[in-house]
């Protein structure tokens, strides 16, 4: 990875604050983008089931009961 930290260098030299926001990003998360290539290991199954939530909560059109909210959701994704 010689490429990374000469690519930041030329950010910095450059003067353009956007790439200084996405270096600073991608420094905060330097373990993890690795570990996608490393292990190619993502949280898209989480983001999957989040998605089916939302779109059961669409469905009910609002939750007024958090508790028989919780146990449908047990019940359908368990």
């Amino acid at each position: 990875m010689v490429l990374i930290p000469h690519w930041f260098k030329e950010v910095e030299e450059s003067g353009f604050k956007t790439f200084n926001t996405l270096t600073r990003t991608i420094i905060l998360n330097y373990d993890n983008i690795l570990n996608y290539f490393n292990a190619r290991s993502t949280n898209a199954a989480a983001e999957s089931f989040n998605a089916k939530i939302k779109n059961f909560r669409l469905q009910l059109r609002g939750v007024r009961d958090k508790s028989f909210f919780l146990f449908r959701l047990s019940k359908l994704f368990a």
